[in-house]
């Protein structure tokens, strides 16, 4: 509940604090006296929206605070979690109005921005008045307070979660859809090329060694020719191996008679021919050794060619070729397995549909049942206020096309205010008067459900008296049995019901040239003449005086 507020540099109001409790408050006095300003202080501390306007004559700034005592488990402690602000008690909305039109907002000392305080004060004050009732306007809040009113918060997340689920389930199956198919375009041609490649069974650096290999064998072709002919030279039919064994020999059937001539050359001959011998030895060898296959090297050449025209077709190196082949066959395999997949895909999207379908469904029964109750529960309120030939009915459009995470239902309040005429929306049929009085009813039949824990009303009994008036006090006090509720009244008979009974009023301070709204909380005496000047007007008379403490008896 708000249980302080403290306001300065405010419009009329220079410093005022204000300390509320549970149950019914009400804030009367005179036409002008500024009744309006604590309200709009009120909305500007909740996140309403700031006006350099509302800063006091003179001063440069003016500031709201509003302190509130909540219970463990209200949302609002949830909100200041998700934001990371500390909670340790109280919680304290701040808000700083300059003149230059901006402003900033805190929520226990922690700056945040307007956006975050708005959302953190709709879940602590709702602010009723003939012209601001929101929750009316909206559908949206119908169908939530609809729900509030039966008690189908579990039943409306069930059907938000399983909507969740539907949607993920959906998606799934659409983009695996879309792989799915972009994959089959490409098939034919998946399948042309790992049986290509699978075929060509590149191995990983087998281009460097086949090229390695090549480049040997083209060098040791060359080197054979000149070999060769060395070894023609050396050990063919024009060595002189041959000539020079018949000089020796001619040589050595000399040597005996001319032993000092012959011999020397004679060994030098036969030194040359060892030479010659031994040096077709070592050709012999390297012949050997640079021998090879041309018939290896046209298959060397072959395997090259085949290697580096499937690297320019596919544009990447020889080595990746492997790899590629084991993609591709990756890719067929997925194809292949996401066809399988795609069935279960939506198998279980057409499950997470039905389960959604059923959920709703159901969702919408209770809130057709729960609907007609709640209307009965209004009319019931409506005679009292004055309304008794209005009818009030909660309108209900299914619709599965328009399906959502709220479920599939469009709940409106309608009202027909007399018979005969038409009915419809009840933001658009309803006058000011009505509209408050409906929305009252409303409230009172929601009681605590589906409502903020302190509810503001703006002169919701404006234009109505006797009777109606005293209708409008008594369900606001019985609202106030269940949350907090503060009005701002200028009926005597709402007035009597309050618990507490603030009087607004202008007066000038003393040294000061300007006008100041002041609030008094009246003890029970003070009640008394205030209410009985509520009654009688500006001249309060002793019949007055004894009607209001007939009231307040009344209502005790």
């Amino acid at each position: 509940m708000l249980a302080r507020l403290a306001i300065r540099n405010i419009v009329l109001i220079d410093r005022l604090d204000l300390e509320f409790g549970d149950g019914l408050s009400v804030l009367t006095g005179e036409t002008g006296a500024g009744k309006s300003i604590v309200l709009d202080a009120v909305s500007l501390a909740l996140g309403g929206r700031g006006d350099g306007g509302l800063v006091r004559e003179g001063e440069a700034q003016g500031q709201v605070t509003a302190v509130f005592d909540l219970a463990l488990d209200h949302p609002a402690r949830a909100l200041l979690k998700a934001q990371d602000i500390p909670d340790d008690g109280d919680l304290f909305l701040r808000r700083v109005q300059a003149r230059d039109g901006r402003t900033r907002a805190f929520v226990n000392d922690q700056p945040v921005s307007v956006q975050a305080l708005r959302s953190l004060g709709a879940t602590l004050v709702e602010i009723h008045g003939q012209h601001d009732d929101r929750a009316l306007v909206d559908p949206a809040a119908h169908r939530t307070l609809l729900d509030a009113y039966g008690g189908l918060g579990g039943d409306a997340a069930a059907v938000s979660s399983a909507w969740e689920r539907r949607r993920a389930a959906a998606r799934a199956l659409r983009d695996h859809e879309a792989r799915v198919e972009a994959a089959r375009k490409e098939a034919d041609y998946l399948r042309h090329a790992s049986e290509e490649l699978s075929t060509l069974a590149v191995e990983h650096g087998e281009e460097e060694a086949l090229a390695a290999a090549r480049q040997a064998m083209m060098r040791a072709e060359k080197a054979a020719e000149d070999l060769n002919e060395a070894y023609e030279a050396v050990a063919g039919n024009a060595s002189p191996a041959t000539g020079i064994a018949n000089a020796i020999r001619r040589l050595e059937r000399r040597a005996a008679a001319s032993p000092e001539l012959v011999e020397p050359a004679i060994r030098a001959l036969d030194a040359a021919l060892v030479s010659l011998d031994e040096g077709a030895s070592h050709l012999k060898a390297a012949l050997d050794a640079a021998a090879f296959d041309p018939r290896e090297l046209e298959r060397i050449e072959e395997r090259l060619f085949a290697l580096r025209a499937a690297s320019r077709k596919y544009g990447v190196p020889a080595d990746q070729l492997a790899a590629l082949a084991r993609k591709y066959a990756m890719d067929l395999a997925e194809i292949d397995a996401g066809e399988v997949k795609l069935g279960v895909l939506a198998q279980e999207a057409a499950e997470a549909a039905q389960t959604y379908d059923v959920a709703a469904l159901r969702l919408s029964a209770a809130r057709r049942a729960v609907a007609a109750t709640l209307d009965a529960s209004v009319m019931a309120e409506l005679p009292d206020l004055k309304l008794e030939r209005a009818r009030f009915m909660t309108e209900i459009e299914t619709d599965a096309g328009a399906a959502g995470p709220d479920g599939v239902d469009r709940v409106e309040f309608w009202v027909q205010t007399n018979p005969g005429t038409r009915a419809g929306p009840l933001a658009k049929i309803a006058s000011g008067g009505e509209l408050s009085r409906f929305m009252l009813a409303l409230k009172v039949a929601l009681a605590d459900r589906g409502s903020a824990p302190t509810l503001v009303f703006d002169e919701i009994d404006t234009g109505v008296g006797g009777a109606v008036a005293d209708a409008i006090g008594a369900r606001l006090a019985r609202l106030a049995g269940r949350v907090q509720v503060l009005s701002v009244t200028h009926a005597p008979q709402v007035a009597a019901r309050a618990a507490r009974h603030f009087l607004i009023s202008k007066a000038q301070a003393a040294g000061e040239t300007r006008v100041a709204t002041r609030v008094e909380s009246l003890g029970s005496g003070e009640r008394r003449e205030e209410i009985a000047r509520m009654l009688a007007g500006a001249s309060v008379t002793e019949e007055a005086r004894a009607a209001a403490a007939r009231l307040l008896e009344g209502a005790a």
